[in-house]
């Protein structure tokens, strides 16, 4: 894994260990990043389910003004920690180490553009409703006017988010990214 653009170009990063956090390819970071471009310098950064902070870390390379990394995994969150450390963007950034559900039950408003949801596989199955809840929370309470979720699952999986639309989708073998506005 590693940088790919920006200020912190061709930097490594830690990987994941095991099989519960799916780094995403070099081709699709490229990809997604072409389109997100115009919107990710001086934005604010939400990093739903964060693994090891390679989506955020690669908008804080690319000019993000900050990103908010959410993820429980204690493993992941040391990778993540020493991620952050290795770039020297540690003032840039927040880790919400906890419950993303429980913590966006009660967090204050904000207009945050983009948020990245990159849940575990298995949550499409077995926690539908909990994302549609946290959706429908994005839209009403935390992304900007005109803000993107950038929503990665298995392209086995889908899962309808009112109040979104996908107004883009890419496929990459076994992955879909969508990218939704409101509806």
């Amino acid at each position: 894994m590693r940088i790919i653009a920006g200020e912190f170009r061709g930097r490594i990063l830690l990987p994941p260990e095991g099989q519960d956090t799916r780094p995403i390819t070099d081709r699709a970071k490229q990809s997604l990043f072409d389109i997100l471009a115009p919107i990710i310098p001086d934005s604010e950064v939400y990093d739903c389910f964060a693994g090891t902070g390679s989506l955020g870390l690669e908008c804080l390379s690319r000019g993000a003004e900050s990103v908010t990394f959410f993820e429980s995994d204690r493993s992941a969150i040391q990778r993540l920690r020493r991620n952050i450390d290795a770039l020297g963007v540690t003032g840039r950034c927040r880790l919400v180490a906890s419950d993303l559900f429980r913590f966006f039950a009660t967090a204050p408003p904000a207009a945050v553009n983009p948020i990245f949801l990159d849940p575990p596989y298995r949550f499409l199955r077995d926690r539908p409703d909990d994302l549609r809840t946290l959706a429908l929370n994005f839209a009403q309470h935390h992304l900007a006017p005109e803000g993107l979720v950038i929503f990665r699952h298995s392209t086995a999986d889908t899962l309808d988010l009112p109040p979104f639309r996908t107004i883009d989708q890419r496929t990459y073998g076994s992955m879909a990214i969508d990218l939704l506005q409101r509806a």
